[in-house]
């Protein structure tokens, strides 16, 4: 597919969605909404593909919605767009809504936070697995001060990535939060130099595609983001019954070959 509004990559068995349009701070808009849930699509299906990584071009993540798209949003069309369908029909229907597909994804999804990342760009950022900024970006949810509400679940997702408190100081205020503060109440997984935070992401997603079990990641990831919905028995129930299929699997053996062997393993993700 040929992209307008993001660039798509596949290298050393990583794929980077690069929204790309650094003139506008990557501002938000419908054709990258398309875009990026088509890359994400490509990307799950890839079997060449372990990681996705999600960055912006230029100075900024995303720095929300395109304003001038928001001068004449119709809310009939908006409730209408929210009518998509299914990313995976075999996971919860909570993973299933306009942008929290996220989840739904059987690999690892990390987003390279390289500058401002507000409204709409935060809901993204949040709804990947990992967070990796640079010294210096800057976070605000945006919403309050445009009169607007928390959107598109980031109330239920902020609140379980920073916790209730800090997601009630967050959303209400708006106010902008730096890098240093978003690692300290955990809305960041690393802060790194500016000139050394892809290279560094990059360094770590490559260690998850060569030496980790895509298929015990794609459970893992299951597991957690179903435990907000199960009680600790349903989830104990749930992590034995995954425990037998992993015994029986072909990676389960590589994994225990390699070590005994000393050796890089080489998982299929069978």
């Amino acid at each position: 597919m040929a992209y307008q509004q993001i660039l798509y990559e596949v290298s050393e068995k990583i794929a980077i969605i690069t929204l790309n349009r650094p003139d506008r701070m990557n501002a938000w808009t419908a054709v990258m909404e398309h875009e990026v849930r088509e890359a994400m699509m490509a990307a799950s299906r890839d079997d060449d593909v372990r990681v996705i990584v999600l960055t912006g071009a230029g100075r900024a993540f995303c720095a929300g919605a395109d304003m001038e798209a928001l001068k004449t949003i119709d809310p009939d069309a908006m409730r209408r767009a929210e009518n998509v369908p299914p990313f995976d029909m075999n996971r919860r229907s909570d993973w299933q809504t306009r942008y929290a597909y996220y989840p739904s994804i059987g690999k690892p999804v990390m987003a390279i936070l390289n500058g401002a990342t507000a409204g709409i760009g935060l809901v993204h950022a949040l709804y990947c697995d990992l967070r990796f900024a640079a010294e210096g970006a800057v976070f605000t949810t945006a919403f309050a001060r445009r009169g607007l509400i928390a959107e598109h679940g980031i109330a239920w997702m902020l609140s379980r990535i920073v916790g209730h408190a800090n997601a009630l100081d967050l959303l209400m205020s708006a106010r902008r939060v730096l890098s240093d503060e978003a690692l300290r109440i955990g809305l960041v997984n690393r802060v790194c130099p500016a000139e050394t935070l892809r290279e560094e992401t990059l360094a770590y997603a490559r260690d998850l595609a060569d030496f980790v079990s895509p298929s015990a990641i794609a459970v893992i990831k299951r597991q957690l983001y179903d435990v907000p919905f199960q009680t600790l028995a349903e989830a104990t129930v749930d992590a034995n019954r995954e425990m037998i299929v992993s015994l029986r699997s072909a990676d389960f053996r590589e994994g225990v070959a390699s070590f005994v062997e000393k050796r890089a393993p080489r998982f299929t993700g069978r």
